[in-house]
């Protein structure tokens, strides 16, 4: 999803059963991505996912999954089949979209399928571009309490006043 000039692009891994047949990001109603978008940027699960989308957009805030496909079994990242992964076009998308300055990983095996399967990203590309790995916030990653979650995706608000 891409609207406005982000400055912020939030990359998940592949969506999951529920968010594909929703056909909205983060769909599962036990994903704190939605709640924690509604602490950092007004995008709350309160909001029509269209509004939510609209709110995102005009804080400079862009979504989208490092695979286009891959087969899977359920929804767990876990069950993705590395060898059936396809990546989306991420070199094309940072090259029409130079003022984003930031790539943020929702979960850790977003940003190892990012740097595994974009290997088209030049050095140009991606190094004026940060990356953090954030926590992910999938239902299935209970390590960390939707506090400390929290805690960390606030590091974005950091950044967005820097942008």
């Amino acid at each position: 999803m891409l609207s406005g000039q982000p400055w912020l692009l939030i990359l998940g891994s592949l969506p999951g059963a529920a968010s594909l047949a929703a056909q909205q990001y983060y769909a599962h109603p036990r994903n704190l991505f939605w709640p924690l978008m509604g602490h950092l940027f007004a995008a709350g699960p309160h909001l029509p996912y269209a509004q939510r989308l609209q709110v995102l957009g005009n804080a400079g805030v862009a979504l989208w999954d490092v695979l286009h496909s891959a087969s899977r079994r359920g929804s767990l990242d876990a069950a993705i089949d590395q060898r059936s992964a396809s990546a989306n076009d991420l070199a094309a998308l940072l090259s029409a979209q130079p003022q984003i300055c930031c790539v943020a990983f929702n979960g850790k095996l977003a940003a190892t399928l990012f740097h595994r399967h974009c290997s088209a990203l030049t050095a140009a590309q991606i190094k004026p571009v940060l990356q953090l790995t954030l926590p992910s916030t999938s239902p299935a990653h209970a390590a960390l309490s939707p506090e400390r979650k929290l805690q960390q995706w606030q590091q974005l608000l950091a950044l967005r006043r820097k942008s």
